[in-house]
């Protein structure tokens, strides 16, 4: 997963028993479609070439079943390790915060809120019956990712559709091209589980 053609457009499906989205990029070429297996102790996430499911590219597994500080490493399809995205702790319940660590154990990169108050106030009506199914016209969060020095290189913005299912990747500055596959798998992972939070 290099080389790509930014934005990347991210939409969940409504109509399946799984978490699971599909990933285009700007030419309209499916790049992914992610699959998050249900009711599973461990976290367990298949990306496949597109929706045939015949071919996997990447499989995400959960370090432990507990919610917090989780790991979840990042293999190739033939189990080569490619990094992992780990949770950060308690802090996750008021702004979402994750550590993108790469194949040699570097913590390369952060995904976080740009402003967690929006999260919040999404989550919170988005909880109401009914309403909050129309929030996702309203209130859109976006996620950003930053290098060690404070730039940021990646944004996700939650775009305004029914049962808040679209996102866009953007490509807002320059980054070592060998990390793209792994931050662009850590935004699927992260959005996977914001979005299961509400």
């Amino acid at each position: 997963m290099q080389n790509l053609n930014y934005p990347i457009d991210l939409k969940f499906h409504i109509t399946t028993l799984s978490n699971d989205f599909t990933a285009t990029d700007s030419s309209g070429k499916i790049i992914a479609y992610t699959r998050q297996k249900k009711w599973r102790l461990r976290e367990h996430v298949e990306i496949f070439s597109d929706s045939s499911r015949r071919e996997v590219l990447f499989e995400i597994r959960a370090s432990n079943w507990l919610d917090f500080n989780t790991s979840y490493a990042i293999t190739h399809k033939n189990g080569a390790a490619l990094g992992k995205v780990s949770r950060k702790g308690l802090r996750s319940l008021w702004s979402a915060k994750y550590h993108v660590i790469d194949g040699e154990q570097q913590d390369s990169y952060q995904i976080s809120e740009e402003n967690p108050l929006i999260k919040f106030v999404d989550e919170s009506i988005g909880a109401v019956p009914v309403v909050g199914w129309f929030t996702g016209y309203i209130l859109n969060p976006s996620y950003v990712a930053r290098d060690n020095s404070g730039k940021i290189v990646l944004r996700m913005k939650k775009n305004p559709s029914f049962f808040g299912r679209k996102f866009t990747l953007h490509k807002t500055a320059d980054f070592d091209p060998k990390d793209e596959g792994l931050l662009v798998i850590s935004f699927m992972m992260m959005i996977l589980l914001e979005r299961d939070r509400g």
